[in-house]
């Protein structure tokens, strides 16, 4: 893929991102309100110059701008983790202009890599469809997104690619012609194609995300993986990239938190209480360990938000299973101590271990299939 960038960077999370859309317009208001001076604002959000950004000119910036409240969207975070943020030089120090052209409020699939880590295991690819920061995949080192579709710039000349297309795929020509004719099947520029005649970038991104997330790959380059941007093996095997891209659109699917296998909730929520996620909390027992309340040995693993309430049914592999640098089921959880969850959040928690247990599972399946390494 071409073209990629850098996430977004704002230096200033605090202030342009929020769990809440309401809290954050309301903030950006305040940045256009000329009853609140700049060290007032800088005050109260601990908002401070730096050589590429200055509140005074920021606040100039936002007032000037009547479609301003455009600019507040939602973004991926974190893996499994939605939040608002305001896409905007007005508050961030990089949003870049990529991003909102080719995937803020359009229709696309992303994928996000680091090009060097310093982890001992690369496991550094995750999707996304809006939006996301630099440290979406890991916190010490950035993560570069790859859009698969590209839009038209409505500032440059025209609205429309070539042929009258609203978008067009990010992939190199010299790459769909390798693709197409090692499995003698005919490109079409967007979506899936059929696998039996044609194929389209949809299917490449998830031949892509099958491999990425084949553990024999990545322990095969590990080196490699570490030093740059992940190569894919390709295939003249029509049948295992059928086989491979229907693995990686149902991985695609869990990690959007799309699939509808979500819904079969294999962990339960007993007990009642204010549902805060406290202090030293999440905390994991596993297995065998002994109940805080009773101290009977637990059959399934728990994790807990507080003293009395907890996600039965969580083993070890799933607590434990990261994504990139973050730990999934122990990192959404942690951001979220002092606040109290809500039913949709109770609800999101338990996907997000279902997702997780269904990864692990089609990783196994992706190299089953897989007949031996090099790919051929």
């Amino acid at each position: 893929m071409p073209v990629n960038v850098l996430g977004f960077q704002s230096h200033r999370d605090h202030f342009a991102i929020d769990f809440e859309r309401e809290c954050l317009r309301e903030r950006m208001a305040e940045m256009r309100s000329k009853r609140i001076e700049d060290h007032r604002l800088a005050e109260k959000y601990g908002l401070e110059d730096n050589r590429g950004w200055q509140l005074s000119r920021a606040r100039q910036s936002i007032r000037q701008d009547l479609n301003w409240e455009a600019n507040l969207i939602e973004c991926d975070y974190r893996p499994f983790d939605r939040r608002f943020c305001y896409l905007s030089g007005a508050v961030m120090d990089r949003p870049r202009r990529e991003l909102q052209l080719h995937v803020a409020g359009k229709r696309n699939l992303c994928l996000n890599v680091v090009r060097q880590t310093k982890m001992p295991f690369w496991q550094h690819a995750v999707v996304s469809r809006l939006p996301a920061p630099a440290l979406y995949v890991e916190l010490k080192d950035g993560s570069n997104l790859f859009p698969l579709y590209l839009y038209p710039d409505p500032d440059a000349n025209g609205d429309l690619f070539p042929n009258g297309r609203m978008r067009h795929p990010n992939l190199d020509p010299k790459f769909i012609e390798d693709v197409s004719t090692r499995l003698r099947l005919k490109f079409i520029p967007d979506g899936k194609g059929d696998l039996k005649k044609t194929f389209g970038p949809e299917d490449v991104f998830h031949y892509i995300y099958a491999i990425s997330h084949s553990p024999t790959y990545r322990e095969r380059y590990a080196d490699f993986l570490k030093r740059d941007f992940p190569h894919v093996p390709l295939t003249s095997d029509r049948q295992l990239f059928r086989n491979l891209c229907a693995l990686g659109s149902a991985l695609v699917s869990l990690h959007l938190l799309e699939s509808p296998v979500l819904s079969n909730a294999i962990t339960r929520y007993p007990v009642r209480g204010d549902d805060r996620v406290e202090k030293g909390c999440p905390r994991h027992l596993a297995p065998g360990q002994p109940e805080p309340a009773t101290g009977k040995l637990l059959k399934h693993g728990r994790v807990y938000i507080n003293n009395e309430q907890y996600f039965d049914g969580v083993p070890p592999e799933i607590w434990n299973f990261h994504i990139g640098g973050y730990k999934v089921c122990e990192k959404w959880l942690k951001d979220r101590r002092g606040h109290a969850l809500s039913f949709d959040d109770l609800t999101h928690y338990q996907k997000i271990v279902v997702a997780l247990s269904e990864t692990i599972r089609l990783m196994g399946e992706i190299d089953r299939v897989i007949p031996s390494w090099p790919v051929e």
